[in-house]
Formats: structure tokens, sequence, C-alpha cells
């Protein structure tokens, strides 16, 4: 197994703790306010970090944290104004238009790398998006204000990809994850003391919000820093588009929220998309379609 296929598994894994946070931050949101929760999560995630890998964080150099309160600015403002956007949508409606970063990411990359995907990823995007209107595009449902501010994180993490691809390569993911995550839990810091603070502490509220914490910030995001950089950011993303199908299938399940055939189908688009874009190099060059061009 070569460095790109053991990265894109690793990130392939990660999706599917991803696709639980929707479903996750909806079970929280009669409980806990939508920053607090944001900045609960990441701040025990810091902590974490600061115990278990002491040693790395006394040692983080300027430069990493420069990098690293880039991305934490980025991904905190994204995360904060999805889950206010969470909060007045379904979970797989928000896993939907959080999917359109497969559109934002590769215009990114071309404005800031400078460097175009390749038309096997391209083709690979394609099949995604319309798998993702399939599978969780509302029926008969108008756009709400939640909706758009989804789509305005949607936005910031096709970039937020992009700046990790850039600033990850020659740096310890132990202490870049680490600035990010803290960083992160000051911006929702600072978003939570300017809404109204709701907290209704329970024990299933603590096991949900511990897991965040460790599942969905420390681990998701030590694996994302130390596996993107051996891929592309495109590849990644379309990767990361199995996200809305866990999400929709975990909705199914635990919110009840119906599935049809259309959804279905749509489900069976993305993999098929992600497919394509996996494995367009060897299919290009068993075939000589150009793909890989």
């Amino acid at each position: 197994m070569n460095t790109r296929t053991r990265a894109e598994l690793a990130l392939f894994a990660t999706t599917f703790i991803w696709g639980s946070t929707f479903v996750v931050a909806r079970l929280l949101s009669d409980s806990v306010s939508a920053s607090l929760y944001i900045f609960l999560r990441f701040v025990f995630g810091a902590l974490f970090f600061a115990i278990v890998f002491s040693k790395n964080v006394k040692t983080i150099s300027r430069n990493t944290w420069k990098k690293g309160i880039i991305l934490g600015a980025m991904l905190g403002s994204g995360i904060v104004i999805q889950n206010y956007g969470i909060y007045q949508t379904t979970a797989s409606k928000s896993a939907f238009i959080t999917g359109l970063m497969v559109i934002f990411t590769p215009m990114a990359q071309v404005f800031l790398e400078k460097r175009a995907p390749k038309l096997g990823n391209m083709i690979g995007i394609l099949i995604v998006i319309g798998g993702l209107y399939l599978l969780t595009s509302p029926n008969g449902s108008d756009i709400n204000f939640g909706d758009i501010l989804v789509l305005i994180s949607s936005v910031i993490f096709g970039v937020f990809i992009v700046y990790m691809d850039i600033f990850s390569k020659g740096e310890d993911p132990i202490q870049l994850s680490f600035t990010q995550i803290l960083t992160t839990a000051i911006v929702a810091g600072i978003s939570a003391s300017m809404e109204h603070i709701r907290f209704e502490f329970s024990w299933s509220v603590g096991m949900l919000i511990a897991y965040m914490a460790i599942f969905a910030t420390v681990i998701t995001t030590y694996t994302q820093t130390r596996f993107q950089k051996e891929t592309t950011p495109t590849r990644a993303v379309i990767i990361f588009t199995i996200e809305p199908v866990i999400a929709a299938t975990l909705a199914y399940f635990v919110l009840h929220e119906l599935l049809g055939v259309g959804e279905i189908v749509g489900g069976l688009l993305i993999i098929v998309g992600i497919l394509i874009s996996e494995f367009s190099d060897t299919i290009s060059k068993k075939f000589g379609l150009g793909f890989s061009q």
C-alpha cells in the first residue's frame, strides 16, 4: 500500500466520525446553545492535547502558531456558522449543503495553489454533486436562513482544506492540531459570549460532548492534519463527500428523517463519484482515457 492510498483510507475513516456530528448537533440543540457547545467541545479537545502531548505543546514555534491560528480561525468561524445553521435546519439538509465544498475546494485550489484538478477528479465531482442533491435535498422545502449559514461555512471549509494542504507540509501534526483546536475554542468562546447561554446538563449531554471532544475533534483534526498533505485537496474533499451519506443514514435511524428512493440513489452516486475520482489514474493508464491529464 503506497503513501497516498494509506492517507486517503485514513481520511475516509475520518468522514464516518464527521458524518455523526450532524446528528449529535441536532441532539444537543435542545440542551446547549450553539457556540457554547462548540466552545466546550474544543476546549476539552485542547486540554486533552495539552495533557497527553505536553512535550510537543511546549515546543511549538512561532511559525507553527501563526499557521495554526490562521487555520483555527477559519475552522472556528466555519464550525460556529455551520452549527448555527444546523440548529435551524435538518441534519440531512445541512449535510448536503456542507458537501458543496466539493465545488469550492477545487476553485480555491486553482486560485491559491495555481493547480487545476485532473479530469478524472472533475468527472467524480460532477457525479458527486448529482448524488448530493438526490441524497439530501429536501422535498418541497424552501431555503431558510439556516441553509444560507451552512452554505457560507461550506465556502470557508473549501478554502480551509486548501490552506491545510499548504500549511501542513513540514509541520508536526500534533503541534499544528493543538494550535488549530485552541484557536477554534477561542473563536467559539467569543461567539458564545454574544449569545444567550443555554446549558441543561444531563449524563447523555455530557457523553455526547465528550464524544465530540475526543473523536470528532482530537482524532479527526490530527488525522486530517497528518494525512491530507499526502494527497491533493480535490481528492481529499471528494473523499469527504461520503460524510453526508453517513449523516443521512444516521439521521434516518436516530432522528427518523425519512430516506426515499431518490436519496438512496443519491448515496450510491456519491460512492460511484468517489470511486471514479479515486481510481481515475488507474483507469486512465489501463484504457488510455486521459483522466489523469
